[in-house]
């Protein structure tokens, strides 16, 4: 799936509530907007991250690309999820030539499926501190089946997808742009979306540890739902603070507070695991992201919990644009929404 030729790209990232779309030039010593877009998706279109309806999300691509008249046809788009496993390894130092003749052997021990079902891909992260003569390598496997899926949905489309990457590490790239890390920290990526969330810890700007969790901003509407018998238009207005039939909205209040408790409790567990599998090493501070990361309840809970600077990452907060072509108060609002099209929109093909 890779060119000689350095090509742009568009960022498309197809989640379970939208599918979201963002056009980048590089400019000198950065990068400048060129084209954003969401459109909703209904909810039964991906369930999972795995595409249910794949007419719905052609017709929502379609008109996202006829809506924002794009040029270009070249694809870059990721995945995540059960079908996509990602570790880091350690191996004796080697080449690249010599990693990819051994990687498949190498994966087998690592990944719990048949390798032939898979599409691999590996980077070199560079020789372990602690032994010189063992390197570490992110290894990354995702179930062909489930990548051909996304393959033939841009396809229909007359899009031409030219780089696969992951959620999380499309997120990484965003972040690395933005240059807000400092120093020798451990920064937590956080990407909150509507079913589901991604956990990406950054040791030295390297990803040391990563995790998809199958819990999302859709948990608030689906407790209501279930606790208090309501349809989900209802659950939402609810969720909004709407006035619903014989609903109080005192008890709508509890039911958010403890889904938001359910969020932030996977947040912490999965930083514990961290903690407790890397030498008592802990994060010094969290970056939010995602369609739930603006939620003030989801942000306030984390900080009560973990008792570390937590901030919201927006990628438009470096990124140029024209107040002419874009609102600046839109630009603000969607930004969190945006993190994965964006760091995707930042992929040029043969980059690693």
């Amino acid at each position: 799936m890779f060119l000689k030729k350095k090509k742009e790209l568009v960022g498309i990232d197809i989640g379970s509530s939208s599918i979201k779309l963002v056009q980048l030039r590089e400019t000198k010593g950065g990068y400048q907007l060129l084209n954003l877009g969401i459109n909703p998706l209904p909810p039964e279109a991906i369930v999972d991250n795995a595409i249910m309806d794949s007419t719905t999300v052609v017709e929502a691509i379609r008109s996202l690309v006829v809506s924002q008249k794009l040029k270009t046809k070249n694809v870059a788009t990721s995945i995540s999820g059960h079908s996509v496993i990602i570790r880091k390894i350690q191996m004796p130092i080697m080449t690249e030539e010599e990693l990819e003749s051994s990687i498949q052997w190498e994966a087998e021990q690592y990944i719990p499926f048949e390798i032939s079902e898979v599409n691999l891909d590996f980077q070199i992260l560079g020789p372990d501190p602690k032994d010189p003569s063992q390197m570490n390598v992110i290894l990354v496997a995702a179930k062909k089946d489930f990548v051909n899926d996304y393959v033939a949905i841009f396809r229909e489309c007359g899009l031409n997808p030219l780089i696969m990457d992951v959620d999380c590490f499309a997120i990484e790239n965003a972040f690395e742009a933005s240059q807000i890390s400092e120093g020798r920290e451990i920064v937590a990526l956080i990407n909150l979306g509507a079913s589901g969330m991604n956990v990406n810890i950054l040791r030295d700007g390297v990803s040391v540890f990563t995790r998809d969790i199958q819990v999302g901003g859709n948990l608030f509407n689906e407790e209501i739902q279930k606790r208090l018998g309501l349809s989900s238009d209802d659950a939402e207005k609810a969720k909004l603070g709407l006035p619903v039939a014989d609903v109080d909205p005192e008890v709508v209040r509890e039911i958010v507070a403890d889904a938001v408790d359910n969020l932030t409790q996977e947040v912490q567990r999965s930083l514990d695991f961290f903690s407790a599998t890397s030498a008592d090493e802990k994060v010094n501070r969290l970056y939010l992201t995602g369609g739930v990361a603006k939620a003030e309840a989801v942000k306030h809970s984390l900080e009560q919990r973990l008792g570390i600077p937590i901030e919201v990452f927006n990628p438009f907060d470096r990124i140029s644009y024209s107040e002419n072509d874009f609102d600046p108060e839109y630009i603000q609002a969607v930004g969190p929404l945006l993190s994965v099209a964006t760091g995707l929109a930042m992929r040029r093909v043969g980059d690693k």
